[in-house]
């Protein structure tokens, strides 16, 4: 029941005119003529003041049925075969009055053709006697054309390269579009402008490592010098000795070496040997002041698959994830990630997530995945989750590895437990191997801060985990001051530091 009518009765639906038993006396038809199919008699010819038929045995004269309009005065339903069809009803429309699936083509045909269901013609509205249609079984013949349509609409995947064989063998029927119509003008701002300007800076890295093992991932150009951005795990296995190249969607190939990279970012950078002198660097934007919901564009090589542009909008900021590429010796990468929901998989990883405008953003780094468990490289596919290094961060990242091919981290100078937790950021009492839990004369011993209390902030950002303030540091440069909450005997207290350096993966 449709919920417009919620609260009415709803009357019955119409009902066809009950058909009349074939008489060959009663009939005004006549014999058929030849080449009429047998038992599909004519319709009478309409004059032009017809009389009124006679009423077949047993039909009611002139009460129209319950729910419907009185029938036009001295009229009744036309006996001839085949009978009128019966009024499709309207399904009817939430209580704004859109029709139910509004937007997509309504049951029973269009507004205004017979059983549309056009204004008025719902459920209980009176039935019209159709006018005669010159040629018997027309109505039939449409429906079977209708179903027929269908019947091939399901076979077309099916008997699609079949029947396009046979073509090819008789011959082209193909119809060439215009000149014109190639002279396509894309606006700017539009996804293809932006895409055709920024996938010639983009290139597909193959990294090999010396026993041949490697993969396949993205990068961008970042300088006129050659220089071009990536993920640390792309170009992890070719950085002893491996093998470097990036491709671009010209076909043009260059072989590269490792610049620099930095675990802990996940940021490296790579040089093209004999760079060619046209590079142009992609323009890069400001992450802090994108907003969730904002148009994104990823470019990268998914499962190998170059040049391949998705789109998607910024579905979160500062998401803490901590991401590895999976191998026993990986250490992971914390970043405070921009989240979009753009497809990516493995293959993005490196490559540019764009702005509307077309300015990077970040740096595609991580999926979710329900396949891998957990975040990573793993070759499960996306599910709408992907994750990129906000590109102030990354930008900083790259000019330090360019400048002395090591990276250079902010620090508190206190070790936090990694495990999962909701509270805060507990400073362990112990460090990693045996060392001191607050580096002696580091910024948390200056600042007050001592083994077992828990950081539950950082300036304004919450702090839930220690991954999460790991991730938060390194969104800082060596020399920024911060303001720490921390709980200390379930007693709020702050502290305010100033951010160290630590130089290396080590």
């Amino acid at each position: 029941m449709s919920t417009e009518n919620e609260g009415n009765a709803v009357p019955p639906a119409p009902s066809a005119p009950p058909v009349p038993v074939a008489s060959p006396d009663a009939s005004p038809q006549g014999t058929a003529p030849e080449g009429n199919a047998q038992g599909a008699p004519r319709p009478p010819v309409p004059q032009e003041n017809p009389a009124t038929p006679a009423t077949p045995a047993g039909q009611g004269t002139g009460t129209a049925p319950a729910g419907q309009g009185a029938a036009p005065a001295g009229s009744a339903p036309d006996g001839s075969w085949p009978p009128p069809p019966q009024a499709t009803p309207s399904y009817g429309s939430y209580g704004d009055g859109a029709a139910y699936g509004a937007g997509g083509p309504s049951y029973g045909g269009d507004a205004g053709s017979p059983g549309a269901g056009g204004p008025g013609a719902g459920w209980g509205a009176s039935w019209q006697q159709p006018a005669p249609k010159p040629r018997g079984g027309r109505g039939g013949l449409v429906a079977a054309v209708l179903v027929a349509a269908l019947v091939a609409g399901g076979l077309g995947g099916g008997l699609g390269y079949t029947l396009a064989k046979d073509r090819d063998d008789r011959g082209s029927t193909t119809v060439s579009a215009p000149d014109s119509a190639t002279q396509v003008k894309r606006a700017p701002g539009t996804i293809a402008n932006v895409a055709a300007k920024a996938l010639p800076s983009t290139v597909t890295i193959q990294a090999e490592s010396s026993d041949g093992e490697g993969g396949t991932g993205t990068g961008f150009v970042f300088d006129t010098q050659g220089h071009i951005v990536t993920n640390n795990h792309v170009v992890a296995e070719a950085v002893d000795g491996g093998r470097l190249t990036a491709t671009f969607p010209s076909g043009k190939k260059y072989d590269a070496e490792v610049v620099g990279h930095a675990q802990g970012y996940d940021v490296a950078v790579i040089k093209l040997k004999n760079a060619p002198s046209d590079l142009r660097p992609l323009a890069l934007g400001d992450s802090d002041k994108v907003a969730v919901g904002d148009e994104t564009i990823a470019i990268g090589a998914p499962f190998g698959l170059s040049n391949t542009v998705t789109t998607g909008i910024i579905s979160a900021k500062d998401r803490p994830v901590a991401s590895s590429d999976g191998s026993s010796t990986s250490k992971a990468s914390y970043m405070s990630a921009l989240q979009t929901d753009a497809s990516i998989n493995p293959g993005n990883s490196g490559g540019p997530l764009l702005d509307a405008s077309g300015a990077v953003i970040g740096i595609n780094s991580a999926i979710q995945s329900t396949g891998s468990g957990g975040f990573g490289s793993g070759q499960s596919g996306s599910i709408g989750l992907g994750f990129a290094i906000p590109i102030n961060q990354a930008k900083y990242v790259a000019q330090q590895l360019i400048k002395t091919g090591k990276p250079v981290y902010a620090k508190i100078g206190a070790s936090v437990s990694l495990e999962d937790s909701s509270d805060g950021a507990k400073i362990t009492d112990q460090g990693t191997g045996g060392a001191a839990a607050v580096e002696s004369g580091g910024p948390a011993d200056k600042a007050g801060l001592k083994p077992g209390d828990v950081i539950t902030k950082l300036d304004d950002h919450v702090i839930d985990s220690g991954p999460t303030l790991i991730g938060e540091i390194w969104t800082h440069q060596p020399g920024d001051k911060v303001t720490i909450t921390y709980k200390r005997g379930g007693q709020e207290r702050t502290a305010d530091l100033t951010l160290g350096a630590r130089e290396g993966d080590s």
